[in-house]
């Protein structure tokens, strides 16, 4: 049986519509961390990771010292792993740089024709648009965003659609 905080995540949040840098923020942030490990383990963090991280704000964020890095490397309310954590900074001075912001250039690699999944098993990792954004991020100094991460985050936030055919959360979307 599915964790209820999971289907809820499902049901209610993965594939709607994110916009905003601060909150495509979080996301870049949050599937940076997933990396190697069970999403639920995020989603049971993610409140800690919120509190952690000044809400994902990327100007504070951005400002972070490395006093900073090692308050977040003591923080047992998140994942210690100071690769992770220093991208995280990293990437939110990297945001912040961006002409267009953040949100916009994301979501530049929309693909809301992408065909729908009919099982799982039709729901690729990677695809030539999460490729793309994976390569445009890292053009701008992201880390921790390769393709499939790239595609997750897709998922995650919109722009591509893989609630498989029949789902509610797809026709509810």
């Amino acid at each position: 049986m599915a964790d209820p905080m999971y289907v809820t995540y499902h049901d209610e949040e993965w594939g709607r519509p994110v916009q905003g840098d601060d909150a495509v923020f979080e996301r870049v942030s949050l599937e940076a961390f997933q990396s190697g490990l069970s999403w639920l383990t995020i989603l049971r963090k993610r409140e800690n990771f919120r509190a952690a991280f000044d809400h994902f704000s990327i100007p504070k964020v951005a400002a972070y010292t490395e006093q900073d890095v090692e308050r977040l490397l003591a923080d047992a309310g998140i994942i210690r792993n100071r690769a992770k954590i220093e991208a995280t900074i990293s990437n939110a001075r990297a945001a912040l740089d961006l002409p267009t912001g953040l949100s916009e250039l994301v979501w530049r690699h929309a693909d809301p024709d992408a065909p729908v999944p009919r099982t799982m098993a039709d729901v690729p990792a990677v695809t030539p648009g999460s490729k793309a954004l994976a390569k445009e991020l890292r053009k701008h100094g992201f880390k921790f965003v390769g393709p499939t991460t790239a595609y997750a985050l897709m998922q995650a936030i919109g722009l591509v659609n893989d609630h498989i055919e029949g789902c509610v959360a797809r026709r509810s979307r």
